[in-house]
């Protein structure tokens, strides 16, 4: 069975493949997970020149549940086995009121994918069932691999991945390198784009899930400027019932690319 390496980080690290100065520490992002009071980690893999930025690195190889980041692996999978036929295939709702009125509506793939509905992907995952799914898993060596109710197992903490191997995620789904067909691939990678400038293509995956006390959130995904990729992961965990995971997320992401000098058109 094919299989491929996701561990780009623990290979350059642990087995020496590459340079000890490709992989350089950034504890100048610390600020943005303080300002926010957070613990967290970012990576961020310029693809040209081959170096990782990485604040955290402990943290970068801890695997934890990926929540809504599986949407990613979830919707490849279901293009794949035909459990989605495309992104427009609508999946009717099921009448259950839930916390964000944009899920409480009949949703088409691509709009379930970018409000991130949870309900819409728990159908997918039954859809395309046990078998198919821990064979794709295994297949693409996401994370542990581990199942256990075919509609929770992404947000109950079974199924648990690093920012490490979310980073090689989106990287070989930006190079259509994955086991997946190849419009599979394009049309999930897609959907991850969210912003759109003459300066910046901004495309990423969101994810937030509960474990305990802790909030857990996700964003990986990638920056591009003049066809120039730039591929991050981070992640950030809290026990304030009040933090607004969504905002805050968000300006540690722009905060961070910021200050690597993105969003100007000159990568």
């Amino acid at each position: 069975m094919k299989q491929f390496l996701f561990l780009m980080l623990a290979a350059v690290v642990g087995l020496g493949s590459c340079a000890p100065n490709n992989v350089k520490n950034a504890p100048e992002w610390e600020q943005y997970f303080t300002k926010h009071k957070v613990e967290g980690c970012f990576m961020l893999f310029d693809n040209g020149q081959g170096m990782f930025r990485v604040y955290n690195i402990d943290r970068a190889k801890q695997r934890m549940l990926p929540a809504s980041s599986f949407k990613i692996f979830n919707a490849l999978a279901g293009l794949q086995t035909g459990a989605i036929s495309d992104t427009n295939m609508v999946i009717k709702w099921d009448s259950v009121v839930r916390r964000f009125p944009e899920w409480n509506q009949d949703l088409p793939m691509g709009k379930a994918f970018r409000v991130s509905s949870v309900p819409y992907f728990q159908e997918v995952a039954r859809r395309i069932g046990k078998e198919k799914m821990q064979f794709w898993l295994d297949t693409v060596g996401y994370g542990n691999k581990k199942i256990s109710k075919i509609d929770t197992f992404w947000l109950d903490n079974s199924l648990q991945i690093s920012a490490d191997e979310q980073l090689g995620l989106v990287k070989q789904l930006y190079f259509n390198q994955l086991p997946f067909q190849k419009r599979a691939q394009e049309l999930v990678t897609a959907l991850m784009l969210q912003e759109e400038t003459p300066q910046y293509k901004l495309a990423y995956k969101t994810g937030w899930g509960m474990l305990g006390s802790k909030q857990i959130g996700w964003v990986v995904g990638w920056i591009e400027e003049n066809r120039h990729p730039a591929f991050f992961a981070m992640n950030i965990e809290t026990e304030d019932p009040n933090f607004d995971m969504i905002a805050n997320r968000y300006d540690i992401l722009r905060s961070i690319l910021k200050e690597e000098g993105f969003f100007e058109g000159k990568k």
